[in-house]
């Protein structure tokens, strides 16, 4: 049977079109992102990497919208490995989940490594690798959400401190347009080592200035001062300060 020449030429068109299509709906599964930052002292859980000093930070992630799916990295320069007694500069993140929401709740669930590259700190008398891997959950509700974070290997250098948990209690709450309060709060504990655990907080104001966001943020512990002292200038690492930074996600 002859196809008339009209026929032919709508297919081709539809053909032409099915292509362009497939590729936005693809890329509408998959989303790719990218982050940069510095700040003014990179604070994690309240006590700093840094020797109270500013950070270079970047990272990427994947997302597969329709499972929830994501792995990414993200990097940070640091000082404490080296102050401690080891090496190295970088700490380097690598991890991987599942997001999703259950009715009204968001809930995140996934698995953390720690990985400070040539930090040596297995040969310094007292400490263990600082490579640290952690399984968390978190279950979050509006602008609110709960966070427990379970180490499944040695934490950040303490010797036979496997299980130690971290658990986070926090909110980002809109303000008005491009305006965001930024409110923390935490509890690291320590296994086998009661004297390192402590609280921190975090009370902050993050700008979405368009091409870049600007946060500024009151941060503190309760710490013990002589278990998070820099071994290189003797500075409490978990004081009590204002932290600046600008971020960009693209």
């Amino acid at each position: 049977m002859h196809t008339p020449p009209t026929t032919l030429a709508a297919a081709a068109l539809l053909l032409a079109l099915a292509g362009p299509l497939h590729a936005q709906e693809a890329q509408l599964e998959q989303v790719t992102s990218f982050n940069a930052a510095v700040t003014s002292d990179y604070r994690y859980r309240g006590i700093s990497q840094t020797r109270l000093q500013p950070a270079l930070q970047a990272g990427a992630e994947f997302t597969h919208t329709p499972s929830g799916l994501y792995a990414g990295a993200w990097a940070s320069t640091i000082k404490w490995t080296r102050d401690a007694g080891g090496g190295g500069d970088i700490e380097l993140d690598l991890y991987g989940g599942r997001r999703g929401t259950l009715g009204a709740f968001a809930w995140d669930a996934g698995v953390l490594a720690y990985v400070y590259p040539a930090n040596g700190l297995k040969r310094v008398p007292g400490f263990a690798n600082a490579n640290t891997a952690e399984l968390y959950g978190q279950l979050g509700y509006g602008p609110a959400y709960a966070k427990y974070s379970l180490a499944v290997t040695n934490l950040f250098g303490f010797v036979d401190s496997r299980r130690s948990g971290y658990l986070d209690l926090g909110a980002n709450v809109e303000l008005w347009r491009g305006l965001t309060l930024n409110l923390h709060g935490g509890r690291q504990q320590v296994r086998g080592h009661g004297a390192a655990g402590y609280s921190d907080y975090k009370l902050g104001l993050t700008s979405d200035l368009g091409l870049a966001s600007l946060s500024l943020a009151l941060v503190g512990t309760n710490a013990d001062e002589a278990t998070y002292a820099s071994p290189a200038n003797g500075k409490f690492l978990g004081r009590r300060a204002l932290v600046l930074s600008l971020a960009k996600t693209f």
